[in-house]
């Protein structure tokens, strides 16, 4: 009697074993459409890891990064490495779900909006063309530095590099212009331009006088207004300088001003006699003006373990940057807060010394 009514619980058993087989496989179906879309649906964000890293002091194809002519120059050891960050995704391809999940958790990594790392409106030419320029103009502006560190005298010019297209100084103002006043105001700056830019009331257009090919001439222009409501003529300006030493920087296909206060130690270690960083390891990052101040870069987190997975010991950030950096500093890495370029000279001949180095300005470790 037992052994029937056995019989008979496990075919029960055996009937509703089917629906839940039947319901796990559809939970299984349901998982794998969900990783295959996590795996090849498009996000709208892009990934900023950490991008090659080239010695100032050293070569890339071959070639010099720096080379100077019409001055003496000494040798150098150890580096001073220039950093980059690298991009995954762009516009057209996107990481996927899975990527971007894997990239939250990795600490050299960051997840920014497409948006922000590709604006609206600009083709990915565009974008490398406008990192370009800002890497040649900061280069410019590394030599400036340099030389002007060193005492030499380094005359500049205001000069146009790039006039967008159907912006309010099209047709009148002309890539290699020189702009010498705006309403009769001398403009020797950048910044000096902005503030006469800024200052139009809209009462009668600005008077832009500037010199083409060497001859002079003006052209009246009213700015516009951006989405911010900034005052824009549409003009990429930087500065041509007179250099009265001639110096050629490479660095192939990196752009950006990032590398621009690297630059100009290079340089100054090119041009005076020792090691200035003492043969050690060290890298760093951050813009610089011909003045020699040293500005804010994006990136800085990638920066640091870049700088770490090659063996820098020794990291010079820009002092605007330590609140990033606080907290995300690498294992065996010194990270030095520099608002100058004279700051750096001191950090690095401290190190080259063997000095305490626990007196220097720093960002706060972890």
């Amino acid at each position: 009697m037992s052994f029937f009514e056995s019989e008979d619980w496990a075919d029960d058993s055996r009937r509703q074993s089917k629906p839940r087989r039947f319901v796990g496989f559809g939970f299984l179906l349901v998982f794998t459409a969900g990783l295959l879309a996590a795996a090849f649906l498009p996000t709208p964000y892009v990934i900023e890891g950490p991008g090659p890293t080239f010695n100032v002091l050293g070569e890339t194809e071959g070639k010099p990064v720096i080379a100077v002519s019409g001055a003496k120059t000494f040798e150098t050891d150890g580096n001073l490495d220039v950093l980059t960050v690298s991009l995954f995704g762009s516009r057209e391809q996107t990481p996927s779900w899975i990527e971007i999940a894997l990239a939250w958790m990795d600490p050299a990594k960051i997840v920014v909006p497409l948006d922000q790392a590709f604006p609206t409106g600009q083709t990915d030419e565009e974008v490398r063309a406008e990192s370009t320029a800002m890497m040649e103009e900061s280069q410019q502006d590394a030599i400036a530095a340099a030389l002007v560190n060193l005492g030499y005298e380094v005359p500049s010019h205001v000069y146009v590099s790039e006039v967008s297209a159907g912006a309010a100084a099209s047709g009148k103002i002309k890539a290699a212009d020189f702009i010498i006043a705006v309403n009769n105001v001398e403009i020797t700056t950048v910044d000096g331009l902005r503030e006469q830019v800024a200052k139009f009331d809209g009462a009668q257009p600005l008077v832009i006088e500037y010199t083409r090919n060497g001859v002079p001439s003006s052209a009246e222009v009213t700015p516009v207004k951006d989405a911010k409501g900034t005052l824009r003529l549409g003009l990429m300006v930087g500065y041509k300088f007179d250099f009265p030493v001639k110096i050629e920087l490479q660095l192939g296909d990196v752009g950006g001003p990032s590398g621009g206060m690297m630059f100009a130690l290079g340089i100054l270690d090119k041009l005076t006699p020792g090691f200035l960083n003492g043969g050690e390891y060290v890298a760093g990052t951050g813009t610089i003006t011909p003045a020699g101040e040293v500005g804010p870069i994006g990136g800085i987190r990638q920066k640091l373990f870049g700088a770490s997975e090659k063996g820098a010991q020794y990291f010079l950030a820009p002092s605007q940057n330590c609140d990033e950096v606080a907290g995300h500093i690498p294992d065996g890495l010194q990270v030095f807060s520099i608002s100058k370029l004279s700051d750096a000279v001191t950090v690095l001949e401290q190190i080259s010394m063997g000095a305490n180095l626990s007196s220097l300005p720093s960002c706060s470790t972890k």
